[in-house]
């Protein structure tokens, strides 16, 4: 598997670009389209944490096991979340997409399910993963049925496994695709994503 390295992706009216300092401002205005930091069971940084979020980001990118991205609506040029591969593991093959979330008035939508093809085409087609994880709060169904859709398998529950920002410790539900099933979950999704509304 290839190493990730910060690159922009692109398709119709989403595009993933890396995150950097710069995007601290537009972080805090996606978040703040539904007080997201209020959620217990995401990852969102709070007013004024988004210096120490993008920091912890791009430490994990330095590190090598994490790659931060920007999500934009090229419709109006705005930054409306973020999301990353992270766990990677290049000897394995293996790496995660996860740290998603998007503004209030973009959950539920298209972009999401483009933003999630865009990485998965990009980690399968370009970097070799033979698989790709994700990972969410045991209380996050929302999350769970987004994953879900994307075809991803329900691989099992770690129990008493992250702490959540209020303290207290959740059970983490384990997904994962094979390269095997890629190809079937791509020709879904595009067929989501064309198909007249």
């Amino acid at each position: 598997m290839k190493k990730p390295e910060p690159t922009t992706l692109s398709q119709g009216q989403v595009q993933l670009e890396p995150l950097t300092v710069a995007h601290a401002s537009d972080l805090a205005r996606a978040a703040a389209d539904g007080q997201l930091w209020t959620l217990r069971i995401t990852s969102v940084p709070a007013p004024g944490e988004e210096a120490a979020y993008i920091d912890t980001a791009l430490q994990g990118q330095a590190a090598g096991h994490m790659l931060p991205f920007v999500v934009r609506d090229l419709s109006t040029s705005q930054i409306v979340g973020s999301s990353r591969y992270h766990d990677i593991v290049p000897a394995l093959e293996r790496v995660e997409i996860g740290y998603t979330w998007y503004a209030a008035s973009y959950q539920r939508s298209a972009l999401n399910t483009t933003a999630k093809l865009l990485l998965m085409t990009h980690a399968f087609e370009t970097l070799g993963a033979k698989l790709v994880g994700w990972r969410t709060d045991n209380f996050n169904f929302a999350s769970q049925r987004a994953i879900e859709r994307l075809g991803a398998r329900r691989d099992g529950v770690l129990r008493h496994h992250a702490l959540r920002r209020d303290g207290t410790v959740r059970d983490t539900v384990m997904y994962s695709m094979t390269v095997a099933e890629w190809p079937e979950a791509k020709a879904q999704l595009l067929y989501l994503l064309n198909k007249p509304r």
